[in-house]
């Protein structure tokens, strides 16, 4: 009998304002864990729209279960564009919708998955200022 060992994503992770945060993968097989095991289903996902990239989740404060407002969202976007194919675009547009919505096609390569009630966000690749 074969064991599948559920693995931790390799990931970036970006600190945000009031204790939220920003984890985007790093590979395909990353994008996988990240986004079908890792991430909480409340939490926002996020993917440039149809280019290659990163998956990056939002991740609120352990502490409360806090809805993200505009700016956050906008925030986590521009995260997901700047790590991707479109990062030297003036604007580009990014899928965002809750993590519970991203479901992987029975077959499908690592890194492919399917997303419903998607919200389309424009922004400009960027990473957060630092501290």
């Amino acid at each position: 009998m074969s064991e599948k060992r559920q693995e931790q994503p390799e990931y970036w992770s970006y600190p945000l304002e009031r204790g939220w945060r920003v984890l985007a993968g790093k590979t395909a097989a990353d994008n996988d864990l990240l986004s079908l095991h890792f991430a909480r289903p409340n939490e926002f996902w996020f993917h440039v729209h149809d280019q290659p990239g990163s998956h990056v989740i939002l991740r609120g404060p352990d502490d409360e279960n806090p809805q993200p407002g505009r700016e956050l969202l906008e925030q986590a976007a521009a995260i997901a564009a700047w790590h991707s194919k479109a990062r030297n675009c003036t604007r580009c547009a990014v899928d965002c919708t809750q993590a519970r919505n991203v479901s992987k096609p029975k077959g499908a390569p690592p890194g492919t998955v399917t997303v419903s009630h998607i919200r389309l966000l424009k922004v400009k690749p960027a990473l957060p200022e630092s501290p």
